[in-house]
């Protein structure tokens, strides 16, 4: 029984937390509950108390009837530190809802409460879910400081888009719904993910999804290249997305410095020729393709084999060559079965039209269209904002977590392979 510790803190989306605990417990997991002083003003310690079968804590200094062991321990006869303990016992700290507060405390390192002194002490994964008013989410401070966590091994799931606590605000800040919290949790874990539940790791089961994501470098000489400013992470969210459905995914990354999703098949491939000759070997296998890599369109028609000095050139020109457009020499080979869908990141206007031409000429099942000419979205954002095209007409995804477009392209996907 895989034991989840799970940490509150202060934001109205604390009644999820409860949600959260009802279909971990439900799953057959045993959960214990810390809480920051501010998350009491929302829900008492009672509530959680009811549904994990276990005292909550909320302060570093207060008594643990149960010595920091967990529903399914019995508690040791010593009267250990409560959060050493706590820790210790856990397979997974998942802090849901996180707030601008508890994450700025998280980054850099502050330990002023039970929360924050379980966070240093944990070594088991560390998992952060935040939720927030938008412009809170979205200010630079917010994201450095997800950023730092990102870096040192934190698992952030992203919040989702829509409607905020606030009368009338929307966007992108919402607490992930807890069935996703779920799901995500028991795929560090190493387990199934039952959701709310149900099975959901079963829904593909025995599907295999191919994704290739990144931006490919062509080069220049030895320590120049071409190349765009692609990340990835549209990329891994669908990957982590599949493999939480129970595919069997394999992602072929094109210069990626994020994390690897647990649980996947991972190749390397630097340039469009490598990501082609991968593409070629994994393609025939594959029942769902998802084309997600930024692939160059040009190449250095001669890159020099070692630096070119700049004390010798007075201008440099570069003759560029056409790469091989992949994802229509893989159509060309598409067996009975397979669902290919393409991606186009576009700059402003007429984006969708040349979405459509490239569904038809292409021979596509579906092409997500996106536009990198903003900001807030596209390349390396954490956000994103689609049109999903298809044969049969065309679903706008609005402005959301890259997770949670994820979600809705593996839906379209699914609705078209009519599962």
């Amino acid at each position: 029984m895989p034991r989840i510790l799970l940490g509150v803190s202060g934001g109205i989306a604390a009644y999820k937390a409860l949600e959260f605990v009802r279909l971990a417990t439900g799953a057959g997991h045993a959960l214990r509950v810390v809480q920051t002083q501010a998350s009491l003003r929302f829900i008492g310690e009672v509530s959680f108390a009811a549904l994990t079968g276990a005292p909550v804590l909320s302060d570093e200094h207060e008594h643990d009837p149960a010595r920091g062991a967990f529903p399914d321990q019995q508690p040791p006869e010593h009267e250990p530190v409560s959060h050493l303990e706590l820790v210790r016992n856990a397979d997974l700290f998942l802090i849901a809802p996180a707030s601008a507060n508890t994450i700025a405390k998280l980054a850099h390192g502050m330990a002023d409460n039970l929360l924050g002194n379980c966070a240093l002490a944990a070594t088991c994964p560390l998992v952060v879910a935040p939720a927030m008013n938008n412009h809170m989410y979205e200010h630079p401070a917010t994201q450095a400081n997800l950023a730092t966590l990102r870096e040192r091994g934190v698992h952030v799931i992203e919040p989702d888009s829509g409607r905020l606590a606030s009368k009338g605000e929307h966007g992108v800040g919402r607490l992930a719904e807890p069935a996703r919290l779920l799901r995500e949790c028991e795929e560090l874990l190493g387990g199934t993910s039952s959701g709310a539940g149900e099975p959901v790791a079963e829904e593909w089961s025995g599907v295999r999804v191919l994704i290739t994501t990144g931006g490919t470098r062509e080069p220049i000489d030895s320590v120049r290249f071409v190349g765009n400013s692609s990340s990835g992470r549209m990329g891994l969210a669908l990957a982590q997305a599949a493999r939480a459905r129970g595919a069997q995914v394999t992602v072929i990354a094109a210069n990626v410095a994020l994390s690897r999703p647990p649980g996947v098949q991972w190749r390397d491939a630097a340039t469009a020729a490598q990501m082609q000759q991968a593409c070629e070997e994994e393609f025939p296998s594959c029942d769902v393709l998802l084309m997600a890599a930024a692939v160059a369109d040009f190449r250095p028609a001669a890159p020099s084999n070692g630096k070119i000095k700049k004390s010798t050139q007075e201008r440099l020109r570069l003759e560029l060559e056409p790469t091989a457009d992949i994802l229509c020499e893989l159509a060309a080979k598409r067996q009975d079965g397979q669902t290919l869908v393409g991606f186009a990141a576009e700059h402003g206007a007429g984006a969708i039209d040349y979405g459509r031409g490239k569904l038809k000429q292409k021979c596509l099942d579906a092409v997500v269209v996106n536009d990198i000419s903003r900001s807030d979205i596209g390349f390396d954002a954490e956000a994103n904002e689609v049109t999903i095209l298809t044969a049969g007409g065309e679903h706008h995804v609005p402005r959301a977590s890259k997770a949670a477009v994820a979600e809705s392209i593996l839906d379209a996907v699914a609705h078209l392979r009519g599962s």
